[in-house]
């Protein structure tokens, strides 16, 4: 689909709007399908799965290296910032479940801050710890440091939430 020509944007009609708008999209992919490995339940988890390796877990501390590969580069040949979002959640979550036992919890909050970039087949020390463990809440922070530099590239902390039991 050829581009629409220019117009004055305060002049559109909502036709030539939508018409604009679903160009966009079209140019962005959206009309191509997924993958079928991307349809099953569990793709997601396999994504963090296939990137993180060698983890090392005590009651209060998770360590792991990261490796970054083109399936979560961005088109910048560095990691993705949804994959280091994805990974901290993960690493995160084992954090917490390592220092509160397997209780039902989920992820309250998580930031990041993106502070370096790590790029293609580099290699990243991911490291998890405890900053708070409550009865209802497990606070964790998550540093990304480059394995060779000990480059700090991404930090996030991570608010899970504790279940409660219920009584019967």
């Amino acid at each position: 689909m050829p581009p629409p020509p220019p117009v004055n944007p305060q002049r559109l009609s909502p036709a030539e709007s939508r018409e604009r708008t679903l160009y966009f999209f079209h140019g962005l992919g959206v009309d191509v399908p997924l993958p079928v490995s991307a349809e099953r339940p569990d793709a997601y988890t396999s994504l963090v799965r296939a990137i993180v390796s060698s983890a090392a877990v005590t009651s209060s501390r998770v360590s792991c290296t990261l490796t970054v590969s083109p399936a979560v580069a961005n088109q910048y040949n560095t990691l993705h910032g949804g994959a280091v979002a994805a990974v901290a959640e993960a690493v995160g979550m084992a954090c917490a479940r390592a220092a509160a036992g397997d209780k039902e919890m989920f992820l309250g909050e998580l930031s990041t801050a993106y502070l370096a970039a790590a790029r293609l087949n580099s290699e990243v020390d991911v490291e998890a710890q405890i900053l708070r463990k409550g009865r209802s809440v497990v606070v964790t922070t998550i540093d990304f440091r480059l394995k060779d530099t000990k480059k700090l590239c991404y930090t996030s902390r991570a608010t899970f939430y504790i279940m409660p039991v219920a009584s019967l």
